[in-house]
């Protein structure tokens, strides 16, 4: 029997590729900025795979905001 859930590794990628219209939308000095900001996200795969909520969005968004403010605390 083969998953019928894919891994959240693959369904950030995709909701990734989603975000290229908005990313091709912002200025060309934001565009690697967005993209560091995105890839942190791949930082916590393990943590949003374990969150197994169905909208992908809001773990990718609890894990940039968690390491966001896991820098505020080291400053």
């Amino acid at each position: 029997m083969g998953r019928t859930i894919p891994s959240f590794r693959l369904t950030g990628g995709e909701e990734e590729r989603e975000w290229k219209v908005f990313l091709n939308a912002l200025d060309k000095s934001d565009r690697g900025i967005f993209d560091e900001m995105f890839s942190i996200s791949h930082l916590y795969n393990s943590a949003c795979s374990y969150a197994a909520n169905p909208i992908r969005t809001r773990p990718i968004l609890m894990s940039i905001v968690f390491h966001h403010y896991k820098k505020l605390e080291a400053i």
